[in-house]
């Protein structure tokens, strides 16, 4: 029993450093300046209130946001043609680009 509990352990270590290998920060910075950073700034903290702060996030939010917006889920017109342009593998590097941002500072 414990050997099948070690391998599925082993197995899910290494399914998930797979994806962290798999991303691209440099390729997420770079596809941020392209098509996000207009609205929500290169960090994700635009200035402007009608665009949400995304810098900081969860990886996982981002992409299912993205994902959501790409198959239509998820609806705003906007953000549809934006995320109609990206690859998978343009989202999961905007997901760790922007997850790795600082995210909002709340005043205490």
């Amino acid at each position: 029993m414990k050997s099948y509990l070690v391998a599925a352990v082993s197995g899910l270590i290494f399914l998930l450093s797979g994806q962290v290998i798999a991303a691209d920060i440099e390729a997420g910075k770079k596809k941020a300046e392209e098509i996000c950073s207009s609205c929500h700034g290169l960090d994700g903290n635009s200035p402007a209130p009608i665009f949400p702060k995304i810098g900081g996030q969860p990886r996982t939010y981002i992409e299912k946001v993205l994902k959501d917006y790409k198959s239509g889920v998820r609806k705003d017109p906007v953000m549809a043609g934006m995320a109609a342009t990206l690859s998978a593998e343009d989202i999961d590097n905007l997901a760790f680009y922007y997850s790795g941002q600082s995210g909002l500072q709340v005043k205490r």
